[in-house]
């Protein structure tokens, strides 16, 4: 196995082709995040340092390309996930044959001694044995387009549509007509969205990523991306030409990866977030579209709701024998081995959670 480790933007035609043939051969691998447009999107964003930014590792075997491996360096020696935590697809894209691999031979091959990675996706059991917590992530199944979803729902003796339906109805009988846009390209919504999502991160206690120059930056450039296998895809819900609902998320062919959903709380009695996925969906169904991918469902009763099935990511971290990987294992494992005692426990965890908002809501009304 020869690795070559290259800036995504040096990829040249026919590794390109090769990257998008391997991802259509394989459905889990489709994920927009594991797309080499997500790749050159974060290396345009993020640049590529001698010790940190954007990479990818060519792998071939003889004279055939049989996988392609994107990844961050965060510092000597270390790395993660390409996006790290705003990815949602993590792990290598391969040929459907790929079976001669170590993992920490891929590491070393990169020059890395350790890799951290949050969504692994299936199918990747080069990093299984290092894998320390699996998360369901929640699909809406659109193979059977969106009459076939809503079938599901029922068979199961869901009530959601019907539901949800009649709270749309309320909602356009009471506050104006409802109206849809699957994908808007003005600038003027996503900044209402990132708004919107900044404001819902700082009442529950969590980091703002929008506070993140970057973060913004690599929004922006993918809102204006439209390929036929990559893009961004911003759909916003109107009540009487009103933005009350937005979502912000990346589409490959196979698969649309929610990202960034939010709604205007004043209108929360009518589920105007629910109502937007189920438009989101149908829409998506019509694009040819087979899932639409909520991401994991942990603290987020509403996606349990609109699953179709779950499939489950791993979190976890690779280390090869090294300098990097002992300082990295001293900084980190502690942490994440309390992490884990509290997401692990239900009481522990709605009671950090709470507190979590407590405060959200008291920097909230200090501002």
């Amino acid at each position: 196995m020869h690795i070559t480790v290259i800036r995504p933007h040096e990829l040249g035609n026919t590794e390109l082709a090769a990257w998008r043939a391997m991802q259509a051969a394989r459905p889990r691998l489709a994920n927009p995040f594991m797309s080499p447009g997500w790749a050159l999107a974060v290396d345009r964003v993020l640049g590529g340092g001698a010790r940190r930014g954007a990479r990818v590792a060519v792998l071939e075997d003889g004279p055939d390309l049989v996988g392609f491996f994107p990844f961050e360096l965060t510092g000597r020696g270390t790395g993660m996930a390409i996006g790290g935590w705003l990815s949602l697809g993590q792990g290598i894209v391969h040929a459907p044959d790929l079976d001669r691999l170590d993992a920490r031979e891929l590491l070393r091959g990169c020059g890395l001694g350790v890799w951290e990675y949050g969504t692994l996706v299936e199918g990747q059991p080069w990093f299984e044995p290092c894998t320390t917590k699996t998360l369901s992530t929640v699909i809406m199944d659109l193979s059977g387009g969106f009459d076939g979803y809503g079938k599901t729902l029922k068979e199961r003796g869901s009530k959601l549509l019907a539901k949800t339906r009649t709270k749309e109805r309320k909602l356009g009988r009471e506050v104006g007509e409802v109206t849809f846009d699957f994908d808007v390209r003005g600038t003027a919504a996503l900044d209402l969205v990132r708004q919107w999502k900044s404001q819902q991160y700082q009442a529950m206690g969590r980091a703002d990523r929008f506070a993140r120059p970057w973060v913004v930056e690599l929004t922006d450039l993918l809102h204006g991306v439209h390929e036929d296998d990559f893009g961004g895809c911003l759909s916003m819900l109107y009540v009487g030409g009103k933005p009350v609902a937005g979502h912000f998320g990346l589409r490959s062919r196979h698969t649309l990866s929610a990202w960034f959903p939010v709604y205007d709380p004043e209108y929360a009695r009518y589920s105007p977030g629910i109502i937007l996925h189920l438009h989101m969906a149908e829409e998506a169904a019509k694009a040819g579209i087979q899932e639409l991918d909520l991401g994991p469902s942990a603290g987020w009763p509403y996606k349990r709701e609109l699953r179709s099935h779950e499939i489950l990511v791993g979190e976890g971290v690779v280390r090869r024998p090294s300098l990097s990987a002992a300082a990295h294992w001293a900084r980190h494992a502690p942490v994440a081995r309390a992490r884990r005692v509290v997401l692990e426990n239900k009481r522990l965890y709605g009671l950090a959670d709470r507190a979590m908002r407590r405060y959200g809501s008291y920097r909230t009304r200090s501002r």
